[in-house]
């Protein structure tokens, strides 16, 4: 069934507190990787990738939290994300967008997987004539 306009209400507050949780646990585990770093200490590739996407994340959340502080522009925030679809923090995507960006990825993947075995199928065939 369909919910009511009151918990779709409680249950987008409630992603959105979830959301800010999730990016308050990684902006202090980048603090921590920002610190081993300062102390001259290196990174693995896994957690500078972490320590960009929050840096982004961060940055990210400066023209979100006009949206919340001025009054009634919440109910633009929509527009807004239909403009600008990488705006919010990756903390705040739904499993949906997730899904989404993945099945995007994969597509991309396999187009160029498809391109580099024509391109090697090719080259064998030209190969082959120069041999042959």
């Amino acid at each position: 069934g369909r919910k009511s306009w009151r918990q779709r209400t409680v249950d987008e507050l409630k992603h959105y507190y979830h959301g800010l949780q999730l990016l308050w646990t990684d902006t202090k585990v980048a603090a921590r990787m920002v610190w081993r770093l300062l102390h001259g200490q290196v990174l693995t590739r896994r957690e500078r990738r972490r320590l960009l996407r929050t840096c982004a994340d961060l940055f990210r959340l400066v023209p979100f939290l006009v949206f919340i502080i001025v009054p009634f522009m919440e109910f633009l925030l929509p527009v807004f994300l239909k403009l600008f679809p990488e705006m919010l923090p990756s903390t705040f995507e739904t499993e949906s967008k997730k899904e989404e960006k993945l099945k995007k990825k994969l597509n991309a993947r396999l187009e160029l997987a498809k391109f580099l075995r024509e391109t090697i199928a090719e080259m064998a065939k030209r190969n082959r004539a120069d041999t042959g």
